[in-house]
């Protein structure tokens, strides 16, 4: 299939604002047109860890026009330069892989900062999409964005059914409020544009800074660390019995192209395993994958966060996709990659 010629793309873009409510795709509904190998990709926040995981899989899957943008060539809290970087280049499709992240403390301590970073960020890019246009977007959003205490496993529909998790709320508050942009841009305007909910993400390209990183790659940080200077302790945040669900981000990746190729236009999916395990097991099994034979002393002064964590898959295994990467594999290879292994460090 050809891309979509310029005339058909004003045409587009005017019936869109005229005519959009008569247009509004139905539930599960799949438009008339898929991705094809020519078709012009942007990945916003290419060079993390999610949006870097995307561009592989395009890669690997034929797709060879993805357009990147590094932040010093497209600050995307700059409203009028993402309106012109993305009336100037029409992509075909849009995956918003970039956010401002962080683990507890980072979430906790610069509350602001979250906040009003993701929301200008997720408000350039859809909003900006829409004036341009572009009737495809895919917006990754975060399993934070759920009650702290709804029944478990969660389902799409406990949104904004209870108080959030404190530590995280400002982050969480964003990423409702870029989901529920896209579901207004749907509704009034009959855009396509998915919001995913990963579940909690680890691997390539991972952010491993103690400060400011999740669990997972603390951890390893932390066992390696130790392994190295012969501690004979490993300290972890918490009472260690949360439980907690990972995803290995390159299956991640391949859930949201395969959302992407298959035409889905339905409400908010979770992307997950739909397994989890309590911070003491993942501790355990990282200590295993290092080679570290210390002890764990949880750290009881510091939050647990949410109890659990765990999201129901259902709706995406309806649709044909299940997780393919174990816990322990995935962990096994993003050790092989973290950046402390590299010989000069």
């Amino acid at each position: 299939m050809c891309r979509k010629s310029a005339i058909f793309r004003a045409a587009e873009y005017l019936l869109g604002y005229t005519f959009g409510p008569f247009f509004t795709p139905r539930h599960g509904e799949k438009p008339a047109t898929q991705m094809h190998r020519d078709a012009k990709i942007y990945v916003a926040g290419h060079a993390g860890m999610v949006g870097s995981a995307i561009v592989r899989r395009l890669r690997e899957k034929g797709y060879g026009s993805i357009l990147a943008r590094s932040r010093s060539e497209l600050d995307l809290m700059d409203q009028r330069a993402v309106r012109e970087f993305l009336a100037h280049e029409r992509p075909d499709y849009i995956f918003i892989a970039a956010a401002r992240v962080g683990g507890i403390l980072a979430n906790n301590t610069m509350r602001a900062d979250f906040l009003a970073q993701n929301l200008a960020i997720e408000l350039n890019l859809i909003e900006g999409a829409h004036r341009a246009g572009i009737q495809d977007l895919m917006f990754l959003g975060s399993s934070c964005i759920y009650p702290r205490d709804c029944p478990q496993p969660i389902r799409e529909e406990y949104l904004l059914t209870g108080p959030l998790e404190k530590t995280n709320e400002p982050y969480a508050i964003a990423k409702i409020a870029g989901l529920k942009l896209c579901e207004s841009f749907n509704q009034q305007f009959g855009r396509r544009y998915v919001a995913t909910m990963p579940t909690n993400l680890y691997g390539p390209n991972d952010n491993y800074d103690l400060a400011s990183s999740h669990v997972l790659p603390a951890l390893l940080r932390k066992a390696h660390e130790a392994k190295a200077s012969r501690n004979p302790e490993l300290v972890v945040w918490g009472s260690g019995t949360p439980r907690r669900e990972f995803l290995y981000v390159d299956d991640l990746a391949d859930a949201c192209v395969y959302l992407m190729e298959t035409g889905y236009a339905g409400d908010l999916i979770n992307i997950g395993t739909g397994v989890d395990v309590t911070i003491r097991e993942l501790a355990e099994t990282v200590m295993k994958t290092v080679g570290y034979e210390g002890t764990i002393r949880f750290d009881a002064s510091k939050p647990d966060g949410t109890p659990r964590k765990l999201l129901d898959v259902s709706r995406l295994s309806r649709l044909g996709w299940k997780a393919s990467t174990s816990l322990q594999d995935g962990i096994r290879r993003a050790y092989a990659v973290a950046p402390f292994m590299s010989p000069t460090n």
